[in-house]
């Protein structure tokens, strides 16, 4: 991963427009291609990112923009879409890249655990036909939470969250685009699965052509299994 410190200023264009305006920001580059813009606050969630896949080229800036102290420009463009992030660096404070490894990826606990257990084991909520193929599917960047076939024979690809906001259909993208590389796999599908699905995140999922799947998890956990009756 490298992580730049530096003042700059960005501007997004494609699906949607959006503009940053110059100030310090930490930008990451991770192994996977994604680009991220973070500030100091926020929590988690960066300002404006692009996922891969993608490619980032640094050149020297044109005349005007080196009139106004631009150094740097990063271009980010998508590969897939006309999505375009471009980076403007004023002034880099720290330039540093680091070897994170193979991450074992996230363990749930608690709630979101028994979620994915009970949908494992329920499976038919995902729609009639469907079969299991395994929980916790691994992909280059972590598991997957439940991979299934649907009626057709296709792969179809479930991430659980407790709330269902957009970092989750993001995640669940990345997922989506590494799984549809595999030709035994491919066409992968993908659904995304949660006890509450925010608005923003539904219509980015309806967009991106992923079904969304609210859970009831005190439905769920009385669901009758006939085959643990023993009459």
């Amino acid at each position: 991963m490298r992580v730049v410190i530096a003042q700059c200023a960005a501007r997004y264009s494609g699906r949607l427009n959006a503009h940053l305006p110059r100030a310090t920001r930490a930008i990451m580059v991770k192994a996977d291609g994604s680009v991220l813009l973070h500030s100091d606050g926020g929590s988690y969630k960066p300002l404006n990112w692009m996922s891969p896949p993608c490619t980032l080229r640094e050149s020297e800036p044109l005349s005007d923009p080196a009139a106004a102290g631009v150094v740097r420009v990063w271009t980010v463009q998508h590969g897939k879409t006309d999505d375009r992030l471009e980076i403007d660096i004023f002034e880099i404070f720290s330039d540093t890249e680091h070897e994170l490894g193979v991450d074992p990826g996230l363990i749930k606990d608690g709630v979101e655990s028994h979620l994915q257990e009970l949908l494992a084991d329920h499976i038919a909520l995902l729609g009639a036909g469907h079969s299991l193929v395994r929980r916790e599917f691994p992909t280059a960047i972590g598991p997957v939470d439940i991979l299934a076939r649907d009626q057709a024979g296709r792969a179809v690809a479930v991430e659980i969250k407790r709330r269902g906001d957009i970092d989750g259909v993001e995640q669940l993208t990345r997922y989506l685009e590494l799984l549809n590389r595999d030709p035994l796999l491919a066409p992968v599908v993908g659904v995304f699965a949660a006890q509450e699905i925010k608005p923003q995140a539904r219509v980015l999922a309806e967009d991106r052509g992923i079904r969304c799947l609210v859970l009831d998890y005190e439905a769920m956990r009385g669901l009758d299994d006939v085959t643990a009756r023993l009459f």
